[in-house]
């Protein structure tokens, strides 16, 4: 049984940090409760135990204090700022290099309920597409049209349920607009695309070394009102494993495969979806003349050096790539990179560096998906692409991408990323496609 006036103690100290911060509560219990383990005072069930109190009574005087209803548990805010120095420019004589002033931001709020749902929404600038809202694979503003006011936009608005979180075990279903819940690179889906549809994840860990996941989806990629496309709405369908291991404290690896179906390919009209990035053969409608159905693989191999010259910390060096086909289009259907990167920025005084080829063709898959920043410029658009000339990211490119992220502090850094590229099939045939394109970063979050 435990002692009424050690039992105390640490319920007296909840009180005295609730007045503080919720955030102060947290850390600064444990911390005493840890130190009261350490000390032989409690034993770890009666510390879970407090913990659960505490927790509880934190709980009703958090509710009682912020007019939440009792069963939200738990209230987040996040968010974050960026702002960018970006060049593009080509060795084409048809185009003039460009420079701009951006930014990005992004505010978000988490609400924990009982019975393990959550609720998310997020909100977060972005160049408007016309007549369809924020681009699609960009949260970028450009500072622009003497200081006219900017759009605010909904960046995920999600419900999520995770029944199972215990024996190793965790399942979860969200359905709404949400962060990607595929761990694939840019190559597959820009960093910035929220999809929007619903999703199941499965993860089993057989130990502390090997972990197996399951993710699965479908996306909405437009909705018909009436006309003969009413009962076609385009989407797209797909699934991922993914096996995460830990050989030891040097070596970590991953294997992933995953597969993707369109439905109503003929419906992704340049007229009816944001017409945002380039790549795919069209028929004479605008819509892609090939289905989508790609295939990847990928892998990671990650080894820690003890000591490297001018970081702190253990030191990785990771190894990956991935590789991509779409058995539907006779040609121009495989996409693959490969690339390095050295150390790990997020920590105050880290950093890393990494570099990658990669190289996409213009029917591997949906050209509205793949990062718009990994582009090339085009003299002239392809036949039905809805686009005249003009620098354009999407399928249908190649080249090399160089990036260096330095961490000032926890919350803030600084990044430079290069990319050297050119398209696959330039258009017209003869035409110079060879493009660079620098981005400077000076990221905050919260």
């Amino acid at each position: 049984m435990i002692n009424p006036t050690i039992k105390a103690a640490p319920i007296v100290m909840a009180g005295i940090l609730f007045a503080a911060g919720g955030t102060a509560f947290g850390q600064s219990v444990d911390a005493l409760l840890d130190k009261l383990v350490d000390k032989g005072i409690l034993t770890v069930q009666e510390a879970k135990e407090l913990r659960e109190e505490t927790d509880k009574d934190f709980t009703k005087a958090y509710a009682a204090k912020s007019g939440m209803p009792e069963w939200v548990t738990a209230l987040k805010f996040n968010g974050d700022f960026r702002g960018r120095f970006e060049q593009h420019s080509s060795d084409n004589p048809a185009f003039i290099t460009r420079n701009r002033f951006r930014y990005r931001a992004r505010f978000g709020v988490t609400a924990s309920l009982w019975d393990d749902f959550e609720i998310g929404l997020r909100l977060t600038s972005a160049n408007p597409v016309g007549g369809f809202g924020g681009n699609p694979v960009s949260a970028n503003t450009d500072l622009s049209d003497n200081a006219s006011r900017k759009f605010v936009w909904f960046d995920a608005a999600y419900a999520k349920w995770t029944p199972i979180h215990s024996g190793g075990w965790i399942a979860s279903g969200i359905i709404g607009k949400m962060d990607n819940p595929f761990a694939l690179s840019p190559m597959v889906f820009d960093p910035d695309y929220q999809p929007e549809g619903a999703a199941a994840q499965v993860s089993y860990a057989f130990n502390d070394q090997h972990t197996l996941r399951f993710i699965g989806a479908a996306f909405v990629l437009d909705e018909f009102n009436q006309g003969p496309a009413a009962s076609h709405d385009p989407y797209m369908a797909g699934g991922q494993l993914l096996w995460e291991a830990k050989w030891s404290a040097k070596w970590e690896s991953s294997l992933t495969a995953a597969a993707f179906g369109f439905g109503s390919r003929d419906n992704l009209l340049n007229a009816a979806t944001p017409n945002v990035n380039d790549g795919n053969t069209r028929n004479a409608n605008g819509a892609p003349l090939y289905n989508f159905n790609p295939i990847l693989a990928g892998a990671s191999l990650t080894y820690k050096l003890d000591h490297f010259p001018l970081y702190k910390e253990v030191f990785p060096i990771k190894l990956a790539g991935e590789y991509m086909n779409n058995p539907a289009a006779p040609s121009q259907n495989e996409g693959w990179w490969l690339g390095a990167t050295f150390g790990k920025a997020g920590k105050k005084g880290l950093w890393e560096v990494s570099y990658k080829y990669e190289r996409l063709e213009g029917d591997a898959i949906f050209e509205e998906l793949p990062d718009d920043d990994f582009g090339a410029f085009y003299q002239a658009g392809f036949a039905n692409s809805g686009n005249g000339a003009g620098y354009r990211g999407g399928t249908n490119v190649k080249g090399h991408v160089v990036k260096l992220t330095y961490n000032f502090t926890d919350h803030m850094n600084l990044a430079f990323t290069y990319y050297l590229t050119e398209l696959i099939v330039p258009n017209p045939a003869n035409s110079v496609s060879a493009s660079s394109h620098f981005m400077a970063d000076l990221m905050w979050k919260f």
